[in-house]
């Protein structure tokens, strides 16, 4: 017997030669003869005198089928090779190679000659692992379900082999640990932390373990086996986030980044032994912090190396400038030096919380990732500013310059001095002769315009580049028409048309479209985005937390029905807006008005209180605080309530404390509007939804504000105060900086603030350190400002446009294209409020069956017609919890997964779990069906068989002696009765009545207990026998005898028929056994 070691589908090369097979195969002389073996369509008859047999443990399922015992004469070894390379064909297209592909013939005779060589015989072996460059729908299109090639003809659209995409995935990853395993074994500096830690040393383990520890808010109960309950899951799931060790270097840094922000030019960390300890002790925790984890995960050429993306490197780059800069301190930093780099280099540390946190680096991923079609629309407009730029150079360079004396027109003439007139300003000087306005002499300057210029490209870009935001364009076409011509001023027009409407309108559009690539909703069906939609949905979607009416209180309902009416709700809402409208005039401390404004807003005061009571009565207290809008609404009114005292107490006198009380009470009673009106609702809804998704790109936009903030107090601190900055906006510390640049990224005057820090000498003075110097630079400037409002306006404000529509869309889309319209998840609501009693927002999974027949609409159920399906539905809600309580969510989440076609609108990763759990709950409805099916099967025959043993047994007891009477000769009819209940197939015999004369009255009987006799003693006779005619006694004597033996033969026949009834019980109980045997298989 031969033993084949390796798999036909390992085989990967075109050919395979029969010396490379002989050294898998071994001779075994014990063998006998073999029957004749079918191969496809042909015939093979045994030849060899000795046989050659091969068995192959089969480890995965093959593309094509291979036999078990085969002889190893001529035609066998054509026909494996042939089958071995087609198999290895047929495996590469599987894993996704982008060779041709074969096409079998019919014949077996040809087929060694049919298929083709898949690869050069020059190119590399290991081109066929590769399989980017095939796509998924390309390799499955030559594939039918069992694998072999062939044409889509006979497929359906939409008969995907779920089965097949699985294998691949499987046999992908079974491919790269091989890989890895390989490497492993045969290179022993492969995943060894730097080139000395072993790979298995306990000293590595203990720091991989401090570096991956992470708390589990999925930790199950070590006993029964369940995930536990938490109350406040948001929470542990924000505790799951990161490791330990990621938690400890966040707090560190935010302490590290909370002393960066008290620096200033005159609080420096260099003369402040406080700022110091701060930053040592950044510096000491990080160091263990890449101390473990390179002797964890290594530092470079292991899997999961620190230096294996940009995260890591930008870690150790922040460390490597915070260890040289705590070492060296310079107590001198000169503008632009290395120092000042230095300096502004600390300030990437708010940026290491991106790496730290996954969320925040799956933004800046997702950025990256669609940085090259941003990249396309700079490029255009760039090119387009180039354009303009030129086209202005050549008209206007050298043209715009005019002499401050608005009496010199020519550059010769601008020289000396001249008397200037001041008409604001608020310096004290005094009017001369013959003057209106004071003056005073200044130098005579030739010079352009103050933020603009013509004279080179570089300026013309950088004031198209201002005009790109909208700012500045006004000045520019305002100076073309007056200094040249007004027809000049075209030229400023047609450039915000192309460069602004059309420009910026596609760079949002780009932006746009990039989020929804990246995130997968671009590239989906109009089924898939619909269900995506959905899920949001059913995500928004909360339990109405509206107790039921109480039907045995008259009152309560009387008061639950006021509450509940439409016009009840109208007057509140009216109510409020009248209250809102009293912030239109002007509260005063001491006026009449103020007055009158106060008694309204008591009265409206005290219609809330009484709605509050109103509803607490029909509601009850705990109904009526299990409503987050009910609680809300009782706050504020407390408030107000608190509101009316203290200013009553004050005698009426308004004080600024009471007055911005009485303010503060009615804008948030004013926000008690929005969940009294459904539009209202979806806006507000929309909102928080939208700041809900983007809470993680705000995050990431206030680093790189905290970042840019920093960095402005160490470049433009002491930049003297222009037309931009002034003492309200500057950078003159961290707090004023991330102001001003909040500030910036509404676009206000951003670019003046940008040219009053570009100020140079001589307008400025020069010190021998940056805080003793209130010049600017003009370099650090550009860079500084044109990146960020590039960043945080073009990209990171459109991002957050792209989340808020996509929300709009998802609250404001058509009713009619939804999979589940607002109407079915109400309904839906207010059935779960009528079974969940408590307004928990959970029920006990019996329930479940009350609300499935409760349900109309598109989510309805009917449990007589979809009997199968309701099993199926209750089956997967009891299997969820293990039979505990399911939530609202869990109920409407398994609707809304029965309510649509699955195979349509999931996708392929959920779609596979989908169909994986239905299948199982499918498996499992099944064998509850059957079990219990079988269950009742046998119960009855125990019952039955309970019954005849009864019976026998009972019989087989002697009788008690009694007289012979007539109800002793009527009992054998009673003991057929027990064979009418068992056998409706026997005839029903007539009760025996001894005959009587006409006017004779019946034998008297002798009172007897009811006996219970059965089918065995039934003839017996009683030895008493009542006195009468011989006559009548031979009559009854003989139908006696007739009566045995019909009972007699009624005896034989139920006998056999319970040996029927004990072989079919036997034969059921084995087969019960079997299967119960298979399952705990």
């Amino acid at each position: 017997m031969a033993r084949l070691n390796k798999l036909p589908s390992d085989f990967i090369l075109p050919k395979v030669r029969e010396s490379f097979m002989r050294q898998f195969v071994s001779d075994i002389e014990d063998e006998d003869n073999i029957n004749p073996i079918l191969l496809g369509n042909c015939k093979l008859d045994y030849c060899s005198d000795q046989p050659l047999m091969y068995r192959k443990n089969k480890i995965l399922k093959l593309l094509t089928p291979t036999l078990r015992l085969r002889s190893m004469n001529i035609h066998l070894k054509k026909y494996f090779t042939n089958a071995l390379v087609s198999d290895s064909n047929s495996q590469r297209m599987v894993l996704g190679d982008s060779g041709p592909i074969p096409i079998p013939e019919k014949r077996f005779g040809q087929q060694n000659t049919v298929y083709k060589h898949r690869f050069d015989a020059r190119k590399s072996i290991r081109r066929s692992i590769r399989s980017g460059s095939l796509k998924l729908k390309q390799t499955y299109e030559h594939f039918l379900e069992n694998g072999h090639p062939g044409a889509l003809s006979r497929m359906s659209p939409h008969d995907v082999d779920i089965k097949l995409l699985q294998a691949k995935k499987q046999q992908a990853e079974m491919r790269r640990n091989r890989r890895e395993e390989d490497l492993r074994e045969n290179h022993p500096l492969f995943d060894t932390p730097l080139f000395a830690v072993s790979r298995e040393s306990r000293f590595r383990r203990i720091c991989q373990t401090i570096v991956s520890a992470r708390y589990d808010p999925k930790l199950r109960d070590p006993v029964t086996g369940q995930e536990r309950k938490l109350k406040y899951k948001r929470l542990h799931n924000l505790l799951g986030l990161v490791t330990y060790l990621d938690w400890v270097m966040i707090f560190v840094t935010t302490i590290s980044c909370s002393s960066m922000a008290f620096e200033s030019p005159r609080f420096r960390v260099m003369d402040e032994p406080t700022l110091q300890v701060c930053e040592y002790g950044f510096v000491i925790m990080m160091s263990l912090e890449l101390c473990l984890k390179i002797l964890a995960d290594g530092i470079i050429f292991t899997p999961n190396a620190l230096l294996k993306d940009a995260a890591g490197i930008l870690d150790l780059f922040i460390f490597i400038v915070s260890f040289v800069w705590i070492i060296w301190l310079p107590i001198s930093v000169p503008s632009g030096s290395t120092a000042q780099t230095f300096m502004v280099l600390r300030c990437l540390r708010p940026l290491r919380i991106y790496n730290l946190v996954p969320h925040m680096r799956k933004v800046v991923f997702e950025l990256c990732r669609g940085f090259k079609e941003i990249l396309l629309v700079v490029i255009l407009l760039i090119v387009l500013m180039f354009v303009f730029a030129s086209y202005g150079v050549q008209l206007f360079g050298g043209r715009l310059a005019r002499c401050n004396d608005p009496n010199i027109t020519s550059l010769e003439q601008c020289k000396g001095i001249f008397r200037r007139r001041v008409f604001v300003t608020k310096m004290r000087l005094e009017l001369g002769e013959n003057e209106t306005y004071p003056s005073y002499m200044v130098p005579r300057v030739w010079s352009n315009p103050r933020r603009f210029d013509f004279d080179n490209i570089g300026n013309a870009m950088l004031a198209l580049f201002e005009t790109l935001s909208y700012k500045g364009w006004v000045d520019i076409r305002d100076v073309l028409g007056k200094q040249l011509q007004p027809i000049h001023s075209l030229y400023i027009h047609i450039f915000v048309f192309l460069g602004c409407m059309i420009g910026l309108t596609l760079f949002v559009g780009v932006v746009i479209a990039n989020y929804s690539e990246n995130k997968g909703t671009a590239l989906l069906t109009v089924d898939q985005r619909r269900w995506c939609d959905l899920k949001k949905r059913l995500k928004i979607a909360q339990p109405l937390h509206l107790p039921p009416r109480p039907d045995g209180h008259k009152f309560r309902a009387f008061v639950y029905d006021m509450t509940q009416h439409i016009w009840f709700k109208r007057f509140i809402a009216t109510c409020v807006l009248l209250n809102s409208s009293l912030l239109c005039l002007k509260w005063e401390k001491e006026g009449s008005t103020t007055e009158q404004l106060s008694i309204v807003s008591t009265m409206l005061t005290l219609v809330f209180m009484v709605e509050v009571l109103m509803k607490a009565i029909a509601f009850t207290l705990r109904g009526y605080w299990q409503s987050r809008r009910n609680r809300y609404d009782l706050f504020v009114t407390i408030m107000g309530v608190g509101w009316l005292i203290f200013w009553h107490l004050l005698g009426g006198q308004g004080t600024d404390i009471a007055l911005t009380l009485g303010y503060t009470v009615i804008i948030m009673r004013f926000f008690t509007i929005t969940g009294k009106h459904a539009t209202l609702k979806m806006l507000m809804l929309t909102v928080v939804v939208s700041v809900y998704k983007s809470f993680f790109i705000i995050m990431g936009m206030f680093l790189l504000i905290v970042f840019y903030g920093f960095a402005g107090v160490i470049l433009f601190g002491t930049v003297r105060y222009g037309e931009g900055v002034s003492r309200h906006a500057n950078f003159g510390t961290a707090p004023r900086g991330v102001a001003m640049l909040f500030r910036i990224v509404t676009g206000e005057d951003w670019n003046k603030i940008m040219h009053d820090c570009m100020i140079g000498p001589p307008y400025c003075t020069l010190g021998s350190n940056f805080w003793e110097s209130d010049c600017g630079n003009k370099t650090a400037a550009l860079a500084y400002f044109c990146s960020f409002y590039v960043i945080i306006t073009y990209i990171v404000l459109n991002l957050l446009v792209a989340i808020i529509m996509e929300n709009f869309t998802l609250f404001y889309s058509n009713e009619e294209d939804a999979l589940l319209s607002y109407a079915d998840i109400r309904n839906f609501q207010n059935t779960w409020n009528i079974v969940d009693l408590h307004q928990r927002g959970l029920i006990p999974v019996r329930r479940v069956k009350f609300i499935l027949r409760l349900l109309r609409g598109r989510l309805e159920v009917d449990p007589h017609k979809d009997r199968l399906l309701f099993k199926h539905m209750c089956y997967e809600l009891d299997r969820l919890h293990n039979g505990e309580d399911v939530t609202f969510h869990d109920v409407l989440n398994m609707l809304s997964y029965r309510s649509v076609d699955i195979r349509k609108a999931l996708q392929l990763e959920e779609l596979l779990a989908r169909e994986e759990l239905e299948f199982i709950i499918e498996e499992e409805v099944a064998k509850q069906t059957i079990r219990s099916w079988l269950e009742g099967c046998l119960k009855r025959i125990r019952a039955k068989q309970h019954t005849l043993l009864n019976t026998f047994r009972n019989a087989t007891e002697p009788p008690p002696p009694t007289a012979l009477t007539t109800p002793a000769a009527q009992q054998p009819s009673q003991q057929f009765d027990i064979y009418k209940q068992l056998d409706h197939h026997e005839p029903q015999a007539t009760p025996f009545t001894p005959p009587t004369e006409k006017g004779q009255q019946p034998l008297p009987t002798k009172p007897t207990k009811p006996r219970t006799d059965t089918l065995e003693h039934t003839s017996s006779r009683s030895d008493s026998v009542s006195s009468g005619s011989d006559t009548k006694r031979l009559s009854f004597l003989i139908a006696k005898d007739t009566e045995q033996k019909d009972l007699i033969e009624h005896e034989r026949i139920k006998k056999l028929d319970f040996q029927k009834y004990e072989k079919r019980l036997g034969d059921i109980r084995g087969w019960w056994g079997s299967m119960s045997a298979e399952e705990e298989e």
